[in-house]
């Protein structure tokens, strides 16, 4: 078991059953807060006294943060149980991150003392009248003798009125340059700052979203992270792990939304059986498990690439951020229409729960980038991308495409350490992108297996849907490259952004098994999984299309066995 795997599983021993109820995290205390708009009684007490908080901090700097991976499956496991806990971390993780990758000695040692100490940070980049559109943002800062003077308003901003440091996203006054500033509001004068009141929000209720008013606010000079005039770069490149991150928060949602409608269906009877027995639920519920297999495969890796080759995730975290909350958003309304009424109600099966994961995810696909800002990221550089695919690979530089694989997919080595370093994350992949472009070399390892003495018996299938994602990509493609004047902000460009991430999904699926199969073995290593999967996406582009019946049942019995053992929704689970 990986480091990271033996921590969620730690996590989730010490966090316990959410359907049991008692504890802070129980299905049962989690509704009972949600009504009073606040966090359950003992939670925040509970979560930090095993340390989660230890997770935000990077190793140097005394924390566990030894890589994404690690701190993507612990946040999976609180996900799945309240995912308003998960975001007020992931608001604490976005303000620390341009700490840990720009910020000073001093800096680093402040916040990370404070975060260790259990208590928040907060990103305020968001402004009221700006949104995403950080060119316009109105707050600024300028030198007034040996200090700096601070004057704006941030809204909303995660964990405003809790944190104590605040990142701060402010211009200069003279000229268009952007700085960060690790702002400390216990050490700004009475007066020259004041909290905005807590919004009120559909979902995430408790969760503290307010924002903050600089008003002539004199702080430090030292309070720069990193150079002056590099704030832009640096928020841009620091979005690219949190947006990575958020996918934890889909995971861990499609876990648990499948697990109370699986449970629902085996237990409610509807015309003297069981709903499980009903076709149409039965095929709802395998093919919102092949959803979360496939988040699996497109997520994870990306988390691995920050250690690996953090240079890729300009384009692979806004395919990430684009596609696993969308299919999550889908899972939940599937599962939704599994429980019928019951799904509607703030009590009954689960406690009430399913309600409150369906208000809570919806903001999944708005932060860190919204589903069309993230489309047009990839849209932006799907040319460069294609571009450089035309060309013929080095033999060196295909040794170096395979280490760099099989070393972001693979499920049974930790990924290396994380050395926070902000050069190292670039504003473009410059027309890298390894996943999406080995359609060629796929086909040519299935048609290596299947020439193998006893060739697998899903190799046929394999090769001809294979076969089809390189012809439709190809195609997809050669419409890109066949236009003079691409237009990244269009209504086709995002059309032709969307269906890359679905390539993106299928190859990622095909590369976890690949990678994966001879360590894994068993059903895993049989690849039925991996044709529904591929199946499943190739429905998001023919939805004509069917899933192979025959490959249900050993799916279905690996669910039902982590249903029965409370094991998580997952590639994992192929080895219980």
């Amino acid at each position: 078991m990986t480091s990271a795997r033996a921590a969620a599983a730690e996590l989730g021993t010490f966090l316990g059953n959410p359907r049991e109820p008692g504890g802070p995290f129980s299905y049962r205390e989690t509704v009972a807060a949600e009504e009073r708009n606040e966090l359950p009684e003992g939670a925040i007490h509970a979560i930090r006294s095993w340390g989660f908080q230890e997770f935000l901090v990077p190793v140097e700097q005394g924390g566990r943060f030894g890589n994404l991976e690690e701190l993507f499956c612990v946040t999976r496991t609180v996900a799945q149980r309240n995912l308003t806990v998960a975001v007020m971390f992931g608001s604490a993780l976005l303000g620390a991150n341009p700490v840990w990758l720009w910020g000073s000695d001093e800096q680093k040692k402040a916040l990370a003392a404070e975060i260790l100490r259990g208590r928040l940070t907060c990103f305020g980049v968001s402004e009221a009248d700006h949104g995403s559109d950080l060119m316009s943002s109105a707050t600024t800062v300028r030198h007034t003798g040996g200090h700096l003077v601070l004057s704006g308003a941030k809204w909303p901003v995660g964990n405003a009125t809790r944190a104590r440091f605040v990142t701060t996203f402010a211009r200069a006054e003279e000229g268009r340059r952007f700085s960060l500033l690790l702002v400390d509001k216990a050490e700004l004068p009475p007066g020259t700052w004041a909290q905005l009141p807590a919004v009120r929000t559909a979902g995430l209720r408790g969760h503290d979203l307010s924002g903050i008013v600089y008003d002539e606010a004199p702080i430090p000079a030292s309070s720069v992270i990193g150079h002056e005039g590099t704030g832009l770069a640096q928020t841009l490149k620091a979005l690219q792990i949190t947006r990575t991150a958020i996918a934890a928060l889909s995971i861990g949602t499609m876990d648990a939304a499948i697990r109370i409608a699986l449970r629902y269906a085996h237990d409610r009877e509807l015309y003297g059986r069981p709903v499980y027995d009903l076709p149409v639920i039965r095929d709802t519920l395998l093919k919102a498990h092949v959803d979360l297999l496939i988040g699996e495969c497109v997520a994870v890796p990306v988390s691995r690439a920050l250690s690996v080759a953090p240079s890729r995730l300009s384009l692979w975290s806004s395919v990430v951020k684009f596609f696993v909350p969308v299919l999550a958003e889908e899972v939940v309304a599937s599962m939704a229409a599994v429980l019928g009424a019951r799904g509607y109600l703030r009590e009954g099966v689960a406690d009430g729960i399913f309600q409150k994961l369906q208000r809570d995810h919806a903001i999944a696909s708005v932060f860190e980038g919204t589903t069309h800002v993230n489309l047009h990221g990839v849209a932006h550089q799907l040319p460069h991308v294609l571009r450089r695919a035309s060309r013929e690979a080095t033999a060196e530089e295909a040794a170096g495409r395979r280490r760099l694989l099989e070393a972001v997919f693979c499920m049974t080595r930790d990924a290396p350490r994380w050395e926070p370093d902000g050069s190292r994350l670039q504003l473009s992949n410059r027309g890298h992108d390894e996943i999406t472009t080995g359609w060629d070399e796929a086909e040519r390892h299935l048609g290596e297996l299947a020439a193998a003495p006893d060739p697998l018996p899903v190799l046929p299938e394999l090769r001809g849907l294979v076969g089809e994602f390189r012809e439709r990509s190809t195609a997809c493609w050669s419409s890109v490259t066949a236009e003079r004047d691409w237009d990244s902000g269009s209504v086709r460009a995002q059309s032709v952004a969307t269906e890359h991430a679905v390539y993106h999904a299928a190859a990622s699926c095909l590369l976890t098994w690949q990678v994966n199969r001879k360590d894994l073995g068993g059903e895993f290593a049989a690849g039925g999984w991996l044709v529904l999967c591929l199946e499943r996406l190739l429905q998001r582009l023919d939805p004509s299309r069917q899933l192979s019946a025959h490959h249900a049942a050993p799916l279905e019995r690996v669910v039902l066995d982590s249903l029965e053992k409370d094991g998580e929704f997952s590639l994992h689970s192929f080895r219980i």
